[in-house]
């Protein structure tokens, strides 16, 4: 089981800011080859699985180094570039055509989930060299957030506990928790606050 309280997951993530130090990132041989046979177990056994089958993505996952909390749902059209990278609480989803490039660390707290093609992009390229080699810092995104669909989340990235991110936006800093944010980049536009069903 992975206990994914905030204080618990933001221990996760390296404190570099990429416009400050970005960190350049080697893939190594190994690397390149587990990346190559999880590509073909997406392709041939996660990919073409029935919709339903959460239990049999999440032990694909699992063989390749993926920490996963219970109920966990990953649809089977998600793209997870490194599964070893990934960290996941208790009833966290990636929805259908998230692309979750985990080339560094990614951890999605419980109850947070990834809507339909959101892009959570844990690596870039420093172009202020002529080799552009590429640079990455982890994403560490708390529990119960919801990222709505199509939000693409950059490298070193933290949001935390209750965010809800609106569609289409674009997530270059930090967010504060129990916020709504949105746009171009992403800023808190309101609290977040639960309706009092009790008193409808």
């Amino acid at each position: 089981m992975v206990d994914m309280r905030w204080s618990e997951a933001i221990a996760c993530k390296c404190r570099m800011n990429m416009t400050q130090r970005p960190v350049i990132h080697t893939l190594s041989i190994s690397n390149k080859g587990v990346r190559l046979m999880w590509a073909l177990t997406w392709m041939l056994l996660f990919r073409p699985s029935p919709r339903p089958a959460h239990a049999w993505r999440c032990l694909l996952l699992r063989l390749f180094g993926a920490k996963l909390g219970r109920r966990v749902h990953p649809y089977p059209s998600a793209k997870i570039w490194a599964p070893w990278n990934l960290v996941m609480g208790d009833d966290a989803c990636l929805a259908e055509s998230v692309d979750c490039y985990c080339v560094d660390r990614i951890v999605i707290g419980a109850r947070s989930t990834i809507s339909q093609y959101s892009f959570l992009c844990s690596a870039s390229h420093d172009f202020r060299h002529s080799g552009h080699p590429l640079v990455a810092a982890p994403i560490v995104i708390g529990s119960d957030v919801w990222i709505a669909a199509d939000v693409f989340v950059a490298p070193g990235v933290t949001i935390a506990d209750g965010v809800v991110v609106t569609a289409r936006s674009s997530v270059f800093d930090d967010l504060p928790q129990w916020t709504v944010a949105g746009g171009y980049p992403a800023r808190p536009i309101k609290r977040r606050e639960f309706r009092n069903e009790a008193g409808k």
